[in-house]
């Protein structure tokens, strides 16, 4: 699926077609053919493997420069179910006419930016628009690590109560969301500290153009990425910590069982070994008594009351 927009002067967004691709638009490439992708690259001189790289769902974010184009390659969060929670490539590639970006599938970071909210961007400032990108990622990224926080806190009190396995695979879905998000994270923080040094580089300012706002956002975006290193951090210590304090418990309560049925065993064991005795088939005492069934009965009852109180006073229930 393939859109091209660009920005009017009057802040409304003009859609276009590959027929009348005007310089300073932006052409938005989700789950491409291999059709659309030849035409792209065709019409804007842009590297095929720019376009591709995106199509990798374990791509890593990286930055890369070919002739008179910069390929950005991040990494945006998306939610995948109830509790699932991943992170896909998304390729903004620059060039001095347009910018482009390609993804695997439609996400909430590139749904932002509509008609709706046209007026907030500009498809030909494309070095402000690459930063508005990355910034919303981040936001997205902290939207979205404090829903698996509230998460994990309702799971915690359900565990609390009864411990399901439908719980405990709710608290590993999110601990596998963590894990996605803290290397997306990680190798994000890397492509921007690499952005800030190729603002320095004086090759690529006809391509990165950028003004003091613009260095302002950029700014912006690495404290935002920043500060969601530092909460996917401490969320998936805390995750993890509650993973194994219940798997402590669930331990501890199977020991528990454990040692009740083996005191129950020691306890049963005591009449079937006195039942035992007395029905072998030789002479054996109170043969004749006709009260010898309730004295035995009696007999079994009293030692196996006597071992369950020495069990009890041991802490065996």
């Amino acid at each position: 699926m393939l859109h091209i927009f660009k920005s009017m002067e009057s802040g409304p967004l003009q859609e276009l077609t590959l027929k009348t691709l005007e310089k300073g638009a932006w052409i938005n490439i989700i789950d491409p053919t291999p059709y659309e992708l030849k035409v792209v690259s065709s019409l804007t001189e842009v590297d095929p493997d720019f376009l591709r790289s995106a199509l990798d769902d374990e791509e890593r974010s990286h930055t890369d420069v070919e002739d008179d184009s910069v390929m950005v390659l991040t990494n945006v969060p998306v939610v995948r179910g109830k509790d699932s929670y991943d992170a896909l490539p998304l390729a903004i590639i620059i060039t001095e006419e347009y910018i482009i970006t390609v993804c695997l599938e439609e996400t909430p970071v590139m749904s932002e930016f509509n008609e709706r909210t046209a007026r907030l961007f500009r498809t030909y400032k494309k070095t402000r628009f690459l930063f508005q990108i990355l910034y919303k990622s981040a936001t997205y990224f902290l939207r979205y690590l404090r829903q698996i926080s509230k998460i994990s806190e309702e799971v915690e009190d359900q565990l609390r109560n009864d411990m399901r396995n439908s719980d405990i695979l709710r608290l590993l879905e999110l601990q596998k969301g963590l894990t996605y998000f803290n290397a997306a994270i990680r190798s994000n923080g890397a492509v921007l500290d690499k952005l800030v040094r190729m603002r320095t580089n004086p090759t690529l300012k006809p391509i990165l153009k950028a003004y003091e706002e613009d260095e302002d956002l950029l700014e912006d975006v690495i404290i935002e990425n920043k500060q969601a290193r530092e909460m996917v951090e401490m969320y998936s210590k805390i995750l993890g910590r509650l993973a194994d304090t219940f798997s402590s418990i669930i331990s501890n309560n199977q020991n528990l069982v454990m040692k009740f049925l083996a005191a129950m065993t020691i306890i049963l064991a005591i009449p079937t070994v006195i039942s035992s005795f007395f029905g072998m088939n030789v002479p054996v005492p109170m043969t004749d008594n006709p009260y010898a069934f309730f004295y035995i009965m009696m007999l079994a009852m009293v030692i196996a009351s006597a071992s369950a109180y020495v069990l009890w006073r041991r802490d065996m229930f």
